[in-house]
């Protein structure tokens, strides 16, 4: 006995024949194909790139704007005579100041404990 009707019976025929596979992919195509068509458009009602001679360039200093370049060096704690405390407001903005000269090579060399990198096989303390 047979309990797909005639409909069901095309519809598993034409699924078995590839018919739908095909039609399938068609379908993909023509959205994939209408998807870039709507890209090409899009991108023609943008603005045109600038060319290489409108393009911004640096100042002949060779630094950015805004960028200074200078020497920090840390700033002197301020001493008290040990009967008064140094209170907050008392203390500079900022814990660096200006220098006029490079530091030295032994001040720029790091002369703590190695911590290695994660994954170097390392303990982290100066193994």
């Amino acid at each position: 006995m047979n309990t797909l009707s005639a409909a069901e019976n095309l519809a598993a025929g034409v699924w078995q024949s590839g018919l739908a596979q095909v039609i399938g992919g068609l379908v993909v195509v023509f959205v994939l194909i209408g998807a870039f068509w709507l890209g090409i458009r899009i991108n023609a009602r943008e603005s045109k790139k600038p060319k290489p001679e409108e393009q911004p360039h640096r100042p002949d200093t060779g630094a950015l704007p805004g960028e200074v370049a200078e020497y920090r060096r840390p700033a002197e704690m301020p001493q008290t005579d040990g009967e008064h405390r140094l209170m907050p407001y008392q203390l500079k903005d900022s814990g660096t100041e200006t220098s006029p000269d490079p530091p030295s090579e032994e001040k720029r060399k790091w002369g703590g404990i190695s911590s290695g990198g994660f994954g170097s096989g390392g303990t982290g303390h100066g193994d």
